[in-house]
Formats: C-alpha cells, sequence, structure tokens
C-alpha cells in the first residue's frame, strides 16, 4: 500500500465465489467498480500478471477497431488480469468482457469526445502504476502527437505496447513519438512509423471472430450492394453511389445500402440526406441510407457485396475490419487497390483509388456472373480464416507479452 493520506490508494478484496471489486480513493479522478472473475496464473503458483487495455474510449462505445482487438485480446489470453474501461451508465447493456477490472467512465453516447479521452487518460495514468504492462490500441490521429509527448511522464516505469490499428494523416508521425513497442497492421503503416522514428515496430494482423462471423449462404432476391464507412471526403460513400450509378446504367439490378458510421460532431440526419440528394441526382432510385447498426452480422449476410473503394483510408484500420467481417461471412469484396490492404491478396477485387467508373463495370460484371461471385466469396473466406483468424493474432500477443514481461 502505498503511504500518506494525501496519495491514492487502491484495494482488490475477494469474497468466496471469486470475485473481487477495485476501489479508489474519493480524491481520485475516476470512480472504479467492478465485479469480475480473476484469472488463473499459468503453473498455479505466480499471481497473473496485470495488463491494463488502453483505449480512447469504453469498450461498449463506439464499435471500431480498437474495441474489437481489445476484446478479443482479454477473452484468448486468459492467463492475464486485465483492466478496462467501461460505459457509464450502463443503462441495461451487458458489459463488452466477462472477466477482468471494469472501470467505469462517463459517456453519453461511447463516441471518444474530449470527456471520455480526459477520463481515459487520468484514470490509466492512475491504474497504470498497478500494472505491469500497459497495451495502448490507438489510432495515430490529430490527438495522438499532444499524448505521445506527455506519455512518458503519465505513464512512467512500465512496459508499453502501442497498437496503432492505423495512421489518420501522414505528417501526424513526424510530431509524435513511440508510446514503447508498435505494433502496426501491415508492413506499409510499419515501414512509415519506422522512418518517423518509432524504432522497435512489429507486424500483427487484425483478426475477426470466425464464430461471430461465420460463412452464410448467398441471401435469395434482388441483390444487396453495401458500403460501410464513416463520412469522410473521399472515405468512400461518395464513391460506392458513382460506382453504382455506372454498374446501373450497365444494366446491373441492384438495391444499395449505406451503413454510416458518425465522427464525433456530426449530424447524422443531415449527412444523410445528402447522401439520399447525390444518389438520386446519379439515378439511383433503391437506395437506404442507415445510422448505427445494432445487427451487422445480419446485414452482411443480407449483402451480396462489400463496395468498399475509398480514396484514402483517413484513419480506418490498414485492414477494415468490415472488409474482413464481408469476406469470412462469404461476400465479396471490391476494393480500392491501397498499399495497405496488400496483404489481402487475391481474396478481393481491386481497383485503383478513385476510378468510380472501373468499379462499376466490375460490380455489373461481378453481379452477372453467379460462378465468379462463388469463387470470389470462397476464396475470401478461406483466406480469412488462414491469415486473420483470432488464434494466430492472440498467439503473437501472447508471445510479445511474454517477451515485455520477461
Amino acid at each position: 500500500e502505498m503511504g500518506g493520506s494525501a496519495r491514492r490508494r487502491c484495494a482488490l478484496s475477494s469474497g468466496r465465489d471469486g470475485r473481487c471489486s477495485r476501489f479508489m480513493s474519493a480524491r481520485t479522478a475516476t470512480l472504479c467498480s467492478t465485479s469480475c472473475r480473476r484469472p488463473v496464473a499459468m503453473g498455479g503458483s505466480r499471481r497473473p500478471r496485470r495488463v491494463l487495455l488502453f483505449t480512447s474510449s469504453p469498450l461498449e462505445g463506439s464499435e471500431g477497431a480498437d474495441k474489437q482487438l481489445a476484446a478479443m485480446i482479454a477473452s484468448m489470453i486468459p492467463d492475464m488480469e486485465f483492466t478496462w474501461f467501461t460505459r457509464w451508465p450502463a443503462m441495461g447493456r451487458k458489459p463488452r468482457l466477462a472477466s477482468g477490472h471494469a472501470v467505469p467512465i462517463a459517456s453519453r453516447d461511447g463516441i471518444p469526445h474530449t470527456a471520455e479521452r480526459l477520463q481515459v487518460t487520468a484514470a490509466g495514468a492512475f491504474l497504470a502504476r498497478h500494472s505491469d504492462l500497459v497495451h495502448a490500441i490507438l489510432t495515430v490521429g490529430t490527438g495522438f502527437p499532444l499524448l505521445s509527448r506527455w506519455w512518458q511522464l503519465l505513464f512512467p516505469s512500465r512496459p508499453v505496447i502501442h497498437t496503432a490499428p492505423g495512421v489518420m494523416e501522414p505528417h501526424l508521425l513526424s510530431r509524435s513519438r513511440p508510446l514503447g513497442t508498435t505494433v502496426a497492421y501491415s508492413d506499409v503503416t510499419a515501414q512509415a512509423l519506422r522512418a518517423a522514428g518509432f524504432g522497435d515496430v512489429r507486424v500483427i494482423a487484425p483478426a475477426v471472430s470466425l464464430a461471430q462471423w461465420p460463412c452464410r449462404p448467398r441471401a435469395a432476391g434482388i441483390p444487396a450492394v453495401l458500403f460501410a464507412g464513416h463520412h469522410d471526403p473521399g472515405g468512400g460513400a461518395t464513391e460506392a453511389i458513382a460506382a453504382a450509378a455506372v454498374a446501373r446504367q450497365a444494366g446491373a439490378r441492384f438495391r444499395l445500402v449505406l451503413a454510416m458510421r458518425l465522427r464525433p460532431g456530426q449530424r447524422g440526419r443531415a449527412l444523410a440526406a445528402d447522401l439520399a440528394g447525390l444518389a438520386g441526382r446519379e439515378g439511383l432510385s433503391d437506395v437506404t441510407v442507415l445510422g448505427h447498426v445494432a445487427d451487422m452480422p445480419g446485414l452482411l449476410a443480407a449483402s451480396d457485396v462489400l463496395l468498399f473503394i475509398p480514396r484514402s483510408l483517413s484513419g480506418k484500420a490498414d485492414i477494415p475490419l468490415t472488409v474482413l467481417e464481408a469476406l469470412a461471412t462469404g461476400r465479396p469484396v471490391i476494393i480500392s487497390d491501397l498499399p495497405q490492404v496488400a496483404g489481402l491478396g487475391d481474396a478481393v477485387l481491386r481497383v485503383p483509388a478513385g476510378d468510380d467508373r472501373q468499379a462499376g463495370l466490375l460490380l455489373a460484371t461481378l453481379l452477372a456472373e453467379p460462378r465468379r461471385w462463388e469463387a470470389m466469396a470462397g476464396r475470401g473466406t478461406a483466406v480469412v480464416r488462414a491469415r486473420f483468424g483470432p488464434q494466430r493474432c492472440a498467439t503473437q500477443y501472447r508471445r510479445l507479452y511474454s517477451e515485455l514481461l520477461g
């Protein structure tokens, strides 16, 4: 226990049922209470090593590559004792994880606004002092350079893994500092990080749960073409509409579904109306613009093709999880030929970034040729199982944890 009444204290108390609660003193900026199951240390004698999963917002917040990776790691490496951020008030929501120590973060919508970022930073700085390892899962975005410069002061004397799912803008790297050992999703981002002075950079491909995203048979009826992404300039939504218009002119018959996620501060209704208006001007009549999708597996199963043709990834994960989820479900993917997605090989159909006409013609051809559709669906599923399964990803992180923890 730390001495001095003015210092913050943290204690663990265990009950007969093997559950535990973590308490912080009233002077601690972030209150924490949880019930959880303690993992059993490998070998049975040593206590499990404590790992802080540091994300920009609660795990029950807006879905993203960071939240999915954190949840996958915690569930696939049971011999570690994880601490993670949960959304408060719960409002009847179940915790994302069934084990570990959940630290409540006040959040209205789970999106990483400034208030959420300040809370996780303050709580994380305190919790890191009681952890053996900090695993930060953070995209290199506009706020990352400032955080990286304060990191050593806030999180001293602890080994750190920083998984960077993506880089929003390359120029941000020159203003940033490494947090510790860095993990990238792709070779191209790893090269950029090393060139910016990040030193020890590893590459671990993302993973998708094959149990959550099983291969599904193709739905009957009018084909559905899906785009899923953000309202970012060049992010793929307007490009998907332009490509769909080309395919429609080529004689293809389909429905276009745009599943749109919001960035902090964006107004969903106005942006959705803009997309619907653009689709109408392009001559597309059967278009649906969705906001938050609660059942993404169901939406992908009801779709025939994922059309993801952004001009740039703009902070999305190097290999967007929606792409892996579509491939796992058995849905062909038409994607921009960006260097970050080179690891997908021939599992996807590539078009030059910005070439909406070629994307539209390829879409029309794919919808008109069932055998080609079936071949691409089978190829994509096989590649995900071979290269992007959760066990492979967890094994690589387990080795990295062991290396840093000694």
